[in-house]
């Protein structure tokens, strides 16, 4: 089992809680095996009627995946350690599948960063889940900043968000805030963070059947006023919807660069800073994975990161945000017209016969 992540159980109730604060409870290969690990051996356990999955600090539920380590292992001479990188995402992928489809309510208390591996382990999940966010959520799946695509099925969620709010997140990398959140569908209920306390108090004491109606009792209605913080995303829905509907990422700048407005502008230019590649092989995954099922589009996420990695884009995305730190990647194609259809063919392609495929074994 991880040092960074702790369980218990109490009043029938299995607590997960993620504890690396100095990495924002990124997710490590240990992490993710004691998370699985964990909810295999409650899955059947009549102990436990409820998962409840939380960060030991208010800064973070997860910020993503670790990315030094995607770093350091991608880059290693000899390459003696890049099975534990095959490991990392053949697993995760896993536990997020795991997730998804658990037969017991699985509660996030979304609080703080909750960013790519974070939403794997936050959105995986069926009628059973409930997800919580609080004034201090910031929500996104940023992958395309370090040349990577939304992966942890991603594909899944963001395709299925409304209108185009799951393309704009996804070639943007933007932050939301809880009232976005919820709005787009990847949060449930919003509960103040000076409820926390008496909201932990009541799962230590409550005996309801329902754990889930009980926690919604201090929920804020999305339409009352204290609800802090107004939607981005619902003040320019119209126009995500227009701007990003296009099959082509030079097809969406290109019309955000036309449109005079404050929104598109400031998405103009974000997206300049983006990968070119990876944003292009995003929106296809996108549109891809749109009409897929969970696990088909894990199994084409599992054979996309195989492809990031040998590109190359993903480590000069994360040498320039996280090793040197000048910001300034250099990313190839540089533009967008400078992509072409082949090459974002190729991170489609098979890695694996379908016999062999590491994640052959999903369902649904």
């Amino acid at each position: 089992m991880s040092e960074f992540v702790h369980t218990s159980v109490k009043n029938n109730i299995g607590y997960i809680t993620l504890d690396r604060p100095k990495a924002l409870n990124s997710l490590s290969l240990d992490m993710v095996r004691a998370l699985t690990t964990t909810l295999l051996a409650w899955q059947d356990d009549q102990s436990v009627r409820a998962v409840f999955i939380h960060g030991s600090s208010e800064k973070a539920f997860c910020a993503g995946g670790d990315i030094r380590f995607f770093y350091d292992v991608g880059t290693a001479t000899p390459k003696g350690d890049s099975a534990l990188l095959e490991d990392f995402f053949t697993e995760e992928y896993a536990l997020n599948h795991l997730i998804h489809f658990y037969p017991k309510p699985y509660i996030a208390l979304m609080n703080g960063v909750v960013m790519g591996g974070g939403m794997g382990i936050a959105q995986a999940g069926n009628d059973c889940r409930l997800r919580i966010v609080t004034e201090r959520t910031k929500m996104a799946m940023p992958e395309v900043n370090i040349g990577l695509f939304p992966d942890v099925g991603g594909g899944y969620f963001l395709s299925r968000a409304p209108g185009q709010i799951g393309t704009y997140m996804g070639l943007t990398g933007e932050i939301i805030n809880a009232a976005d959140a919820l709005y787009a569908g990847l949060a449930d209920v919003f509960i103040p963070t000076s409820e926390l306390p008496a909201l932990m108090h009541l799962l230590e004491q409550n005996t309801a059947t329902d754990v889930r109606a009980a926690i919604r009792e201090f929920a804020v209605p999305f339409a009352d006023q204290a609800l802090p913080g107004n939607s981005k995303l619902a003040a320019n829905r119209s126009g995500i919807d227009a701007l990003f509907s296009g099959n082509s990422a030079i097809e969406i700048t290109n019309h955000l660069q036309q449109d005079t407005s404050e929104f598109a502008q400031q998405a103009f230019a974000i997206m300049q800073k983006r990968s070119p590649l990876l944003m292009s092989v995003t929106l296809e995954q996108l549109r891809r994975s749109a009409s897929m099922t969970v696990s088909d589009c894990l199994r084409m996420e599992r054979n996309m990161v195989r492809h990031c990695f040998k590109h190359g884009e993903v480590l000069e995305g994360v040498r320039a945000l996280v090793v040197d730190k000048d910001n300034t990647p250099r990313w190839s194609p540089a533009t967008l017209a400078e992509v072409t259809t082949e090459q974002v063919a190729n991170f489609f392609t098979e890695v694996w016969p379908t016999h062999a495929h590491p994640l052959r074994f999903l369902q649904g």
